[in-house]
C-alpha cells in the first residue's frame, strides 16, 4: 500500500495546484510549506525581511503574494520585499 508523501513538492504545493486553487494571496503557513520550511521559520524570515516571496501586511494579517510565490518556485530566485522590519540599522 502506497502512502501519500508529505513532501513540500507534493501535489498540494505544486505550481499547477497553487495556480488552480489559490487566490491572489496565500497564507504564510501554506507558502512556507511550499518552499520547504515550517510556518514558524516562515514568520521568522518575514520578521527579518528575508522571506523569499513578496509579503503583504494588512493590519495584523500577513499574506504571501501568490504570483511571487509561483515565480520563486519556478525560478528558484528569491523576491525579497526589501524591507527589514524589526532590525536595528544603527
Amino acid at each position: 500500500m502506497h502512502q501519500e508523501s508529505k513532501e513540500p513538492s507534493g501535489p498540494r504545493y505544486s505550481p499547477i495546484h497553487i495556480r488552480a486553487t489559490w487566490d491572489g494571496t496565500g497564507s504564510v503557513e501554506d507558502a512556507s510549506r511550499a518552499l520547504g520550511f515550517s510556518r514558524a521559520k516562515g514568520y521568522d524570515l518575514i520578521r527579518r525581511g528575508e522571506f523569499p516571496c513578496r509579503v503583504l501586511r494588512i493590519g495584523r494579517t500577513t499574506r504571501v503574494v501568490t504570483a511571487s510565490l509561483l515565480r520563486v518556485l519556478e525560478s528558484g530566485v528569491p523576491e525579497y520585499n526589501g524591507t527589514h522590519t524589526g532590525r536595528d540599522t544603527s
